[in-house]
């Protein structure tokens, strides 16, 4: 478990490290990971799908991909069909041709078919889009989105301070099309979380949440006690006797619950906690530096032909 003062060396560690890692509470654990799966030794000959590359794939690796495109379902719920028949018979479904991609991908990476399979419904499955409430939270971005990130952070977890730039990075390059959304879970592990998270809801309501919410991050290896996060606030030019009455209110400490009960519901287990477009963005399986681009890139292609109708209507 980190400290709450992270020296930067753990911040370096915590970028390389972010696939697979998040701020937790003593309590929580992370899960094991599933049993491996034993292959088969006798390779089959692979299904041919156009605009599918296995090139790279070696044969072992071409039979693993094989099974699963012609045994997993299509991700449309209207087309009952495998993957592979999706692809081949040109189904009106968008996300074929991506998860039959998708599918080489984790077979390249080494999944084991439960990670795969799990991996592949996180993805693409209807069942695992989740309905969330972002209403009055402080959110950036594309005023119509085609891609809504949401994230729970807690402002002294390392994890969260490498995430930062990278969905800022993310809204810069996608202007149009993304918007992000912050949620607070200060984790009880941490000392001053609570009092920043608070600090930041007091800012969200002179509009100055962005402004202090990267200040509180790049601060975070340097402490952020009562004493510090004041001086951000007059720094970020808050209107000090407003702010000051907003954070210690009840109003302020009920909006941070009511994130952190609805993270809860959906079962965090860290922070940061990442949903794309309702899609639980999954550390155990996916990494934010090498994943999140693709598949904010993969969200917009596939709604990009409804969301042009939509501006026309």
């Amino acid at each position: 478990m980190l400290e709450r003062r992270v020296p930067s060396i753990w911040v370096v560690a915590a970028a390389a490290l972010l696939g697979g890692a998040a701020c937790r509470s003593p309590a929580e654990s992370p899960k094991e990971p599933p049993p491996p799966v034993e292959e088969s030794a006798s390779p089959s000959k692979p299904t041919e799908l156009t605009g599918v590359d296995i090139s790279a794939l070696t044969s072992r690796e071409k039979s693993k991909w094989n099974e699963y495109v012609t045994e997993l379902l299509a991700p449309c719920p209207d087309q009952p069909v495998s993957v592979a028949q999706c692809v081949s018979e040109s189904k009106p479904c968008a996300a074929c041709v991506p998860a039959a991609k998708f599918l080489v991908d984790r077979v390249r990476r080494g999944d084991a078919r439960p990670q795969a399979e799990a991996a592949y419904r996180m993805r693409f499955s209807p069942d695992a889009v989740k309905k969330l409430d972002i209403e009055g939270s402080p959110a950036k971005g594309a005023e119509r989105p085609v891609v809504t990130v949401v994230e729970w952070a807690d402002f002294e977890c390392p994890f969260c301070a490498v995430a930062a730039p990278l969905l800022k990075e993310l809204v810069e390059k996608h202007p149009d099309e993304v918007r992000v959304v912050f949620k607070h879970y200060p984790l009880a592990v941490h000392q001053h979380a609570e009092n920043a998270a608070r600090a930041a809801v007091a800012a969200h309501q002179q509009g100055k949440f962005w402004s202090l919410s990267q200040a509180l991050f790049e601060a975070q290896k340097d402490g952020l006690d009562e004493e510090k996060v004041l001086e951000l606030a007059r720094t970020a030019g808050l209107e000090m006797k407003d702010f000051q009455a907003a954070l210690g209110s009840e109003a302020t400490a009920d909006s941070v619950a009511r994130d952190r009960k609805q993270a809860d519901e959906l079962g965090l287990e860290g922070t940061p906690m990442i949903y794309i477009n309702g899609r639980y963005f999954n550390f155990e399986h996916f990494d934010l530096r090498q994943d999140l681009d693709p598949w904010v890139e993969l969200e917009i292609a596939m709604a990009t032909p409804a969301a042009a109708q939509a501006k026309k209507n």
